[in-house]
């Protein structure tokens, strides 16, 4: 199973320069992912609609799985008077369930978790997927992690595969240690590669942004995707990883 989070910046390049959402979306579908999960989508915007060039009639997830992902879910986390903006899951297999939650600590600053619930087969337990970007300043992060914990604790079955993804926008790695103790996850890149990504700036990124943890799954590899196209698309770069299945898990489907 590969995944992919991506903070795709509203579909325009860094500073804001160029609308790319039409390359965006080509570069995704060529990763070949079965579930993406994504920050800073606009669900719409009137003002923009009107004035940029390129814009999608349709609402930025829904023009980015055309053609390659058949199910998909928008959490709207922002609504200001042209329009909102918020997270969503692409998915190449059934989403059975889904939730969008606000953790928001301050009225400017809102924020949400995207829960969803794949069914990548029959054959496989349900996977849970929570999207999310967290707070710029340190103490709200704090206590939407624990928000975020205390979800997975009350939602998440122990045995059930969990993938939590997005823009933790946790430079320092503070916030780390309190959700790998509180849920029992573990950060893929970190894994893999004893450290965390830097995803931020993408045309030369130095902060460790964007991250992948996961349990009940084996993760078997993890790329930051700098370079080309990359740095020409988002402020950020997504993150790729691909997982197996563990055969306890499995049999207990």
């Amino acid at each position: 199973m590969r995944v992919v989070t991506y903070n795709i910046h509203k579909g325009f390049s860094i500073a804001n320069r160029q609308f790319i959402l039409s390359e965006m979306r080509q570069a995704l579908h060529n990763l070949n992912a079965d579930v993406v999960l994504l920050q800073e989508v606009q669900g719409e915007h009137r003002r923009k609609a009107r004035t940029v060039e390129r814009w999608p009639s349709a609402e930025q997830h829904v023009f980015l799985a055309d053609g390659h992902f058949d199910y998909k879910v928008y959490g709207r986390t922002w609504d200001g008077f042209d329009g909102h903006h918020g997270n969503a899951v692409l998915s190449r297999f059934p989403i059975i369930y889904s939730n969008n939650i606000d953790i928001s600590n301050v009225f400017f600053q809102k924020r949400s978790l995207l829960h969803v619930v794949v069914l990548v087969s029959p054959e496989r337990p349900p996977v849970h997927f929570i999207c999310l970007h967290f707070d710029l300043h340190e103490k709200g992060r704090l206590a939407q992690v624990n928000r975020l914990v205390e979800r997975i604790e009350q939602t998440v079955p122990h045995h059930t595969p969990l993938v939590i993804a997005g823009d933790f926008n946790d430079w320092r790695g503070i916030i780390s240690s309190h959700l790998e103790q509180g849920c029992g996850v573990a950060e893929a890149h970190k894994l893999i590669h004893g450290r965390y990504a830097r995803s931020f700036p993408s045309t030369f990124p130095l902060l460790p942004l964007d991250r992948v943890y996961s349990r009940g799954l084996d993760c078997r590899s993890v790329k930051c995707l700098s370079g080309t196209p990359w740095t020409q698309l988002s402020d950020h770069v997504p993150l790729l990883a691909d997982f197996e299945f563990r055969e306890a898990l499995t049999s207990l489907a």
